[in-house]
């Protein structure tokens, strides 16, 4: 349910661009994301950082692309998204105990090295450049049509496909405990 409730204003944005135009689009993302941040605050009394994030370009780089009749802003907002969360990751590498990744998931999951966390949280800042580079390469030599099919369809497929590749990674290091295996 979070994932489709994280999901729904890049849905209702691709929906919007098929009905309308990029600019309607843009209008509809503005407001679904608006909606959602102050949902999820009003039902959690916080916001995510994610959130967070994505509200504060979506109003600038969204606001940008209305106030100018110019698409290119909104173009640049899956790459900042990325290139931001990027940096978190790497920053978290450094700063604290424990890396973002490890952080978000070792309360479910037990590795057998803590090495395997940096390797991951590493894997996961490239990934996040790459798309980035992705986005802005599909962006600004490929029309519209096909930069909004791309950022849905797109970076949706690469992110799965990415997660699936880190699975397999995950896979060989994870510890199942004794009261784990007496459930199985």
């Amino acid at each position: 349910m979070k994932l489709l409730f994280d999901f729904l204003p890049i849905l209702l944005f691709f929906i919007a661009y098929k009905v309308y135009d990029i600019y309607i689009a843009t209008a509809v993302i503005i407001v679904a994301t608006v909606i959602q941040v102050g949902w999820h605050w009003f039902k959690n009394g916080k916001i995510e950082n994610m959130h967070l994030i994505t509200l504060v370009l979506v109003l600038v780089l969204g606001g940008l692309t209305l106030l100018l009749q110019d698409e290119n802003f909104i173009k640049w907002k899956p790459t900042i998204v990325n290139w931001a969360f990027a940096l978190a990751f790497l920053v978290s590498q450094f700063v604290g105990n424990k890396n973002l990744l490890q952080r978000m998931l070792d309360k479910q999951i037990t590795v057998s090295y803590n090495k395997v966390w940096t390797n991951l949280n590493f894997a996961w800042i490239a990934f996040f450049i790459v798309v980035g580079i992705v986005n802005l390469f599909v962006a600004f030599n490929f029309d519209t049509n096909t930069w909004v099919n791309f950022k849905l369809f797109g970076m949706l497929g690469l992110t799965l496909a990415f997660v699936i590749g880190q699975s397999f990674y995950l896979t060989r290091y994870i510890v199942i405990d004794d009261e784990s295996k007496k459930d199985i």
